[in-house]
């Protein structure tokens, strides 16, 4: 029988040389490869996302739903809370088509303004506190956002203020930190820490939370379409202008019926997730706070990512479930303290937004006895695409399977009307019921990603047999050095196997010559010295000629997103300034 398959699988994959995207079905090799108990063809019948929240509600009124900083809070107050918010909401405008802007850090009114601003009829539209005034303002602008909802500290709200005056926003919403603090935290930082607070203006343009939530929470419901918008989700803008993916409430209601069916063994009621994650990004958006819900579960968030605070947490609060990115689960493994604390809570640790090395993986497991797999999505996709099986077979290297009812195909790089054979690098596709309606606003960029609700992603990769996902590179990130294309990943995780390095980036840098030429930013493990002459003879047997760096820094540390990514973006510009420097330009 498996032979059987093995060979039923290759054929398909041989149908699909050079098949026309459209007039073939995509193979699905994945499909045999399945864990036991989960169907690609399952049914995700999708709601309004607010019945996540009234779910959970009505089956654990008296669990704890968030837990910050010491307080809790449990999901009858979560939902009181929501309803109350969602009428002072309606009272300040807020219907089908209206924009409310979210800039929190990871703190119950988050979680609290996301649901009501739904409930009330609006769309949500996250946006990055960690942003730059300018990167805010043009957010504000593009989505049309008529309210923001902000903490009273210096770091945020100047952000956005002058944008009344502007007349760019109607009203902000202040919430007040010490308003979410347990008693004894608020006497603390009332006393050391008033410095950090904002002025806040005492004005129509100002409405305080407090004042926000003054009603006895009778909205009036709203009927929502599972079609209808419920988030403007900001790519990351690695490349060109950030663009708001609109995400429908079925997008994302199905998304997290996606993880759940992939979680085997979760117990609603049960669970607890550890918040670190953004919740303003579409990963813990998804997987830790809609996710949390969907499974009655106690969502422990972190407004940031500090290994002592989360190694406290994972030994005292128990966490079962932990979504994060590579560099969280690195900088846990270096803690030369591990033994103070009992991991032993942790069943599923999922890892996403960047790739993750195969020594962080395997290291973590040893240190958590907790298998850890990696995963794939993007913001336009809600955003999870596949992932490594959380139990039965996983691939290293790979980041995984298609989730339930999602489709990958991969298409010429020359003509993404063409797919092409398993097991050849091309474009990745994804299709399914996460994957969004369009950018807002945008239509012509919409049309140049979309096609029959076929999203092309933008990165290379390849589909083996048995359907596991291998990505190679973004094609945006590609070098074209000598009319060579070279691949920037490809690249680092040679130089990654040099045990004296710890971390690389790679970028292409303009040539007059040769187009562009490349260009290696490494950091080295502690103590560790080394010479770009000696890697570069390092490297003569795992790279060709012309994946080979012409250039490379030695640097402390490399700059980051938000969530932790290696930012190529500020490599290239601050590589562009110095250039510019060194010639007197």
């Amino acid at each position: 029988m498996n032979n059987f398959l093995s060979k039923a699988k290759k054929f398909l994959g041989f149908l699909s040389l050079g098949a026309r995207v459209g007039n073939t079905p995509a193979p699905r090799p994945w499909e045999a490869s399945y864990p036991d108990g989960i169907d690609w063809y399952a049914d995700l019948p999708v709601k309004p996302l607010p019945t996540l929240l009234d779910a959970a509600v009505e089956s654990f009124p008296d669990n704890v739903c968030v837990r910050f900083r010491g307080r809790q809070y449990k999901y009858a107050e979560i939902a009181d809370l929501v309803a109350r918010a969602a009428k002072g909401f309606q009272d300040l405008g807020v219907r089908n088509g209206i924009k409310v802007g979210l800039m929190l850090p990871n703190c119950p009114y988050g979680v609290i303004c996301f649901y009501a601003v739904l409930k009330a009829g609006g769309t949500v539209v996250n946006i990055n506190p960690l942003y730059a005034e300018a990167e805010i303002k043009k957010e504000i602008q593009d989505a049309g956002i008529r309210l923001m909802v902000t903490l009273n500290v210096k770091t945020l709200y100047p952000k956005v203020a002058k944008r009344v005056d502007e007349g760019r926003l109607e009203k902000i919403i202040v919430c007040s930190m010490t308003g979410i603090l347990p008693l004894h935290e608020k006497a603390l930082f009332t006393l050391l820490r008033r410095r950090e607070l904002a002025t806040v203006p005492e004005d129509d343009n100002h409405i305080g939370y407090d004042h926000l939530i003054d009603n006895k929470g009778d909205y009036d419901p709203v009927e929502i379409d599972p079609d209808d918008e419920a988030v403007y989700q900001y790519t990351g803008g690695t490349t060109g202008t950030p663009k708001a993916a609109a995400l429908s409430h079925t997008n994302l209601y199905a998304n997290v019926l996606q993880v759940e069916m992939w979680s085997p063994g979760v117990t609603h009621g049960q669970e607890k997730i550890l918040g670190v994650l953004p919740l303003f990004h579409a990963f813990g958006m998804t997987a830790v706070m809609n996710l949390g819900l969907r499974l009655g579960a106690e969502i422990i968030l972190m407004p940031t990512f500090n290994p002592s605070e989360v190694l406290e947490a994972i030994d005292k609060i128990k966490p079962t479930i932990f979504i994060g990115v590579p560099t969280m689960f690195s900088a846990l493994n270096a803690r030369d303290d591990l033994d103070n604390y009992d991991l032993s809570s942790l069943v599923y640790c999922i890892s996403g937004g960047a790739p993750l090395p195969l020594e962080v993986q395997k290291e973590f497991e040893n240190i958590s006895d907790c298998s850890l797999v990696e995963g794939y999505g993007l913001s336009e996709t809600a955003p999870v695409c596949t992932v490594n099986p959380l139990v039965g077979d996983r691939k290293d290297g790979s980041v995984g399977l298609p989730l339930p009812g999602t489709v990958i195909e991969i298409v010429s790089l020359d003509d993404p009307n063409i797919r092409v054979p398993i097991g050849e690098n091309g474009e990745i596709c994804v299709s399914g019921p996460q994957v969004m309606s369009g950018y807002a606003d945008r239509a012509q960029e919409t049309t140049n990603v979309l096609s029959n609700g076929r999203l092309r992603t933008g990165d290379v990769g390849y589909l083996d047999e048995e359907g596991y996902l291998f990505i190679i590179d973004r094609i945006k990130e590609l070098i074209l050095s000598g009319g060579f294309n070279v691949y920037p990943r490809m690249v680092e995780e040679a130089i990654c196997t040099h045990p004296a390095v710890k971390e690389a980036a790679v970028v292409g840098i303009p040539d007059t010559h040769r187009g562009e030429i490349i260009k290696a930013f490494v950091t080295l493990q502690q103590d560790q010295e080394l010479k770009s002459g000696d890697l570069r003879a390092y490297l003569k047997d795992k790279l060709a000629p012309f994946q080979m760096p012409r250039r490379v820094e030695f640097r402390d540390t490399l700059p980051r997103t938000f969530i932790g990514k290696l930012s190529k973006k500020d490599l290239l510009a601050g590589d562009a300034a110095a250039q510019e420097d060194e010639n007197g330009t």
